[in-house]
């Protein structure tokens, strides 16, 4: 451990994953060090119209990326580690995770074409690196993905732990159990300042074990005298385990449908996370040609995404698999915040095609527990690491309020509680904490091939075409004495039907010309005034007929 240097301070902060369930983020600085902790991503929201994801805004690590020692990832969840293809392209530095973890993280890698570029480092529970003066350990814990482990930073200024996404699950599916021995003995060395997920802070009690749901799926398997359809989130390996078992049991073959879902089961029986059985997975081609009480499926599409599995299996425009009578789906999962009316359409949808439909939370054959603990785990967790100072993490603001109730519950003084913002920094120095100067945070929003070149604005005036749609006014002048040479010619696009609005038209077209005519009558001849003054009058003149603002794009051509 190098000495501490009396300028030198601890800075704590998020650049996403605060405020927000998502594209999580975090920063721990000492001095010249700078060490990471996951690099998520996040799906759009609805008024990011055309946005495929959003990732965290990564600016001030660009811009101090000879400080950057590596970034460790908890686990393999895309909200952890599906900003990394991008993150990567600008910050070439090591990656640290578990042997699942770096699976599915390869994938994605090789996709993006980086992977023979990446320093890629297996780490397990009882790996310790040195990065610069701060030094990492791990500790077990349990999530709804194998291989899940929470970070504990040994800097010049005192211990920081991040739980990463978290539970206490007494009789976890893979017998991987949370390291409860570790975590305490980490407590009892003393602990600055704790970071933990607040994801079910708002729920009492302890979230039910992930075992109990093997029995409602063996049961609603044996029950069922059709096809069975499974949709989960991919990255789930205990619950596909746990739908394979059941298929098993119920002499049940399982075929594979959604990218994400076939990614991840090839990879997490590649590396002995699955125990699926020789002959057991068929081809989605193969389906309708079996017995339908024979069959089952496992799809993605538990969050009703419009171009999932069973989206398309739910409007029947799936190329390989149709949704029949007496089908029966489950939907092995619960809505993220945002999703609800997606997923309540799916299941309309599949109401009507007659399929028998299990979902929800308020199913009453229990079929999904969340990966993240209640509020009673969020407190022995509290209990077990004692820290001085607290952080809740991972979760929307009013979740990361609820977290804050909690600590001081469990004992923790409310002037040590940090309840932050992306980009709000802890500043400690000397085992004092306070709040320090903001650091650059929010969304880059990835559209296609485009990394951030969709902002604002440009959202603004898709939101404004989707509501009013566009009018292009095409006219040609005289370079000579600005004599209208053609034009104005107005084409419409989502505003008003042409052949049913051509009064309408004829007449924003004399408003467009007289406009023109007054211009050049005063000798106004620069195209800014003249785009200015022919948007602003058929833009009150559309407003006074329609009560809507269409974008108007005025094109002036001079010859």
């Amino acid at each position: 451990m190098s000495k501490k240097n009396i300028q030198d301070k601890l800075l704590v902060f998020a650049l996403g994953g605060v405020g927000e369930i998502g594209k999580n983020m975090y920063v721990i600085q000492y001095g010249n060090d700078i060490v990471v902790v996951d690099a998520g991503l996040k799906f759009p929201e609805e008024d990011m119209l055309g946005i495929d994801i959003v990732i965290p805004d990564i600016t001030y690590l660009t811009e101090n990326r000879d400080k950057v020692r590596g970034i460790l990832i908890t686990h393999g969840h895309e909200d952890h580690i599906g900003g990394l293809p991008y993150v990567l392209k600008h910050l070439n530095v090591p990656i640290y995770g578990t042997k699942l973890t770096l699976g599915l993280i390869e994938g994605k890698l090789k996709e993006a074409g980086l992977l023979g570029e990446t320093k890629r480092i297996l780490i397990n529970a009882d790996t310790e690196i040195q990065l610069g003066s701060i030094r990492a350990s791990f500790f077990k814990t349990n999530h709804s993905i194998p291989d899940s482990v929470g970070v504990c930073l040994d800097t010049p200024e005192g211990l920081v732990v991040h739980t990463g996404d978290f539970k206490f699950d007494h009789t976890p599916v893979n017998n991987q159990y949370a390291d409860l021995q570790r975590m305490a003995g980490i407590g009892a060395r003393g602990v600055l300042a704790l970071l933990s997920d607040s994801t079910n802070a708002e729920r009492a009690g302890f979230t039910p074990s992930e075992s109990m749901i093997g029995h409602e799926l063996e049961d609603i398997f044996r029950k069922a005298t059709q096809r069975v359809i499974v949709a989960t989130f991919a990255s789930n390996v205990h619950r596909i385990q746990q739908v394979v078992n059941a298929a098993i049991a119920t002499k049940r073959k399982i075929a594979v449908v959604g990218r994400s879902m076939v990614n991840v089961v090839s990879v997490a029986s590649e590396l002995g996370y699955l125990n699926i059985p020789e002959g057991m997975i068929i081809e989605p081609e193969e389906v309708n040609k079996m017995a339908a009480d024979r069959v089952a499926v496992l799809s993605t599409g538990s969050q009703g995404e419009p171009m999932s599995a069973l989206t398309r299996m739910a409007r029947s425009t799936h190329r390989k698999v149709d949704i029949l009578p007496g089908d029966t789906v489950i939907i092995a999962a619960t809505p993220i915040p945002g999703n609800e009316r997606y997923v309540g359409r799916t299941v309309d949808e599949l109401f009507r095609l007659g399929a028998n439909v299990i979902y929800g939370p308020g199913s009453v054959s229990g079929v999904h527990v969340s990966g993240h603990g209640s509020q009673e785990e969020l407190k022995l967790m509290l209990n077990l690491i004692r820290p001085k100072y607290f952080i809740p993490i991972h979760g929307e603001y009013r979740m990361l309020r609820q977290h804050a109730l909690l600590g001081e519950a469990v004992g923790i003084e409310r002037e040590n509680i940090f309840v932050l913002d992306n980009g709000d920094t802890v500043e400690f120095q000397g085992g004092q904490a306070r709040k320090g100067s903001k650091v650059p945070a929010g969304n880059v929003l990835i559209d296609g091939l485009g990394v951030g070149d969709v902002g604002n604005i440009v959202l603004r005036d898709r939101k404004l075409l989707s509501q009013d749609g566009i009018l292009v006014v095409v006219v040609t002048l005289s370079k000579q004495d600005g004599a209208i040479l053609s034009g104005p010619d107005i084409i419409s696009r989502g505003f008003v039907y042409v052949r049913e609005s051509e009064g309408l038209l004829e007449e924003a077209n004399r408003i467009v010309t007289s406009t023109l005519h007054k211009l050049m009558n005063d000798k106004v001849n620069e195209w800014a005034s003249l785009k200015t003054n022919v948007k602003d009058a058929l833009g009150r003149f559309l407003y006074e007929q329609t009560r809507r603002r269409p974008m108007i794009l005025p094109i002036i051509m001079e010859v």
